[in-house]
């Protein structure tokens, strides 16, 4: 072979039989050593290459270069050497990959250590997940889970995780509850009504519910009206009766007891107030009328003064008149016994007329004979109708003037005043007249002046 196939080919034991058998000239002619050494013929044809000669890959153990004159032995020292410079490359290179592979190893069971199986339950809605949190708090963070004030964690928030814990989450919903007439709004973690009765304390049997237990609670929350059973007496004509009842108004409990309010009829407590346990309620029966009445009005007094009179002397110039007015009353029975009347209206039915008077302010007379101008006869006319023996039906008064014994006495008169004679009665009721003036005579002694 000429050294251009080597250039074509590559080394001349890849294109070659391997055999130990030196090469021949063709038509036996004598023999020209031809051989080179791959590596020696890639330099020569490439120098560019390096000043180092370039190793031939590795063949394999089978494989032997073609053993020119002197080359064999050449080859495998060669061989040799690349094998010794090959080795701390390869040991180099393998090292950094056993480490690799050693760290793989124990992250893979690190990794596997640290993964937890965990069962999380948010307000009933159950799954199960993996996770690298180390407790409750960061495994709801994790998860996107919020929780407040009034929310449920179980276990707390800190909790440390192992796998297979489960974690359950309970959103806080408000409620709007009236127990028992009470208001106000508590939190509950519950998800029925029913639930949420039990959570708060509440004593539901035989209580009314205004929402059906089985509901369930939206996360707005819900109002609720609750009436626990109690206990109640109710009085009523005469008899006691001992009544459970989960009425809402003391009205509705005294009918649970079979007793019916008519008409006016209430009890001792608004009806309409909110039962307590324990308590008595008294039924009172009441009837109420009216009555109208028709009740004078008094007249006023009008004086005036008089010189013309005495001192002492009044003279009744009209007499009054009394008014009257109709007043309706309300009158009220409880329980058969009768209250104080009430007075619910009045209308005056026509006016009082006032009374005129006139009042004397002339000085008293000294004697009988100051006094002759006035009218004795209209007086003697007014007390006893002129009559000197006139008698009233009582026997006390008597004569023209209607003396009784005493104050005829006091005026000098003896014995009875209806046996004395005219002028002495006249005589002796001029006596009285400058004594007292006309008040003996209240009624008629305005007709001296007549």
């Amino acid at each position: 072979m000429s050294s251009s196939q080597y250039e074509t080919y590559g080394p001349a034991y890849e294109n070659d039989p391997p055999n130990d058998q030196p090469y021949a000239a063709e038509d036996s002619q004598e023999y020209v050593d031809t051989y080179r050494p791959a590596y020696e013929m890639r330099y020569e044809t490439h120098p560019e290459a390096g000043t180092e000669p370039q190793l031939p890959r590795q063949l394999p153990p089978t494989l032997e270069l073609p053993r020119p004159f002197g080359g064999r032995a050449e080859a495998r020292r060669e061989a040799q050497r690349r094998k010794a410079a090959e080795r701390p490359q390869a040991v180099r290179r393998l090292v950094p990959r056993a480490l690799v592979v050693a760290f793989l190893a124990g992250g893979t069971t690190a990794f596997v250590a640290d993964d937890k199986a965990i069962e999380l339950t948010v307000d009933g809605k159950p799954r199960t997940l993996h996770t690298f949190a180390d407790d409750v708090s960061e495994l709801l963070a994790a998860e996107g889970v919020e929780v407040g004030a009034h929310d449920l964690v179980a276990p707390a928030p800190g909790t440390p995780l192992t796998s297979g814990d489960e974690v359950a989450v309970r959103y806080g919903r408000p409620v709007h509850l009236t127990l028992d007439g009470r208001r106000r709004t508590v939190w509950t973690t519950a998800r029925t009504v029913e639930e949420a009765l039990r959570q708060l304390g509440v004593r539901a049997e035989g209580a009314y519910v205004s929402t059906p237990r089985s509901r369930r609670i939206a996360p707005e929350g819900l109002s609720l009206d609750v009436r626990t059973e109690r206990t109640l007496t109710v009085m009523s004509d005469g008899r006691a009766r001992t009544v459970r009842t989960n009425a809402a108004t003391v009205r509705e409990a005294v009918e649970s007891a079979g007793i019916t309010l008519r008409g006016q009829d209430t009890t001792s407590v608004p009806p309409g107030s909110f039962p307590r346990d324990g308590q008595t309620v008294t039924v009172m029966r009441i009837t109420r009328t009216k009555e109208v009445r028709e009740e004078p009005i008094a007249f006023g007094v009008l004086r005036t003064l008089d010189a013309s009179l005495f001192r002492g002397t009044e003279v009744v110039e009209r007499a009054g008149q009394a008014g009257m007015r109709r007043v309706t009353y309300a009158h009220r029975t409880v329980n058969g016994v009768h209250s104080r009347p009430r007075r619910l209206d009045s209308e005056v039915v026509h006016e009082p007329r006032t009374q005129l008077v006139k009042t004397g302010t002339r000085s008293l007379p000294t004697s009988p004979a100051d006094v002759d101008d006035l009218n004795w006869s209209a007086l003697a006319a007014c007390e006893s109708s002129g009559r000197p023996d006139a008698v009233d039906p009582s026997g006390t008064y008597g004569g023209l003037y209607q003396f009784d014994t005493r104050t005829w006495q006091s005026v000098g008169g003896s014995g009875r005043p209806q046996d004395a004679s005219a002028a002495e009665q006249t005589y002796r009721a001029k006596k009285l007249y400058v004594l007292r003036g006309s008040s003996p005579w209240p009624h008629c002694g305005g007709r001296l002046h007549t």
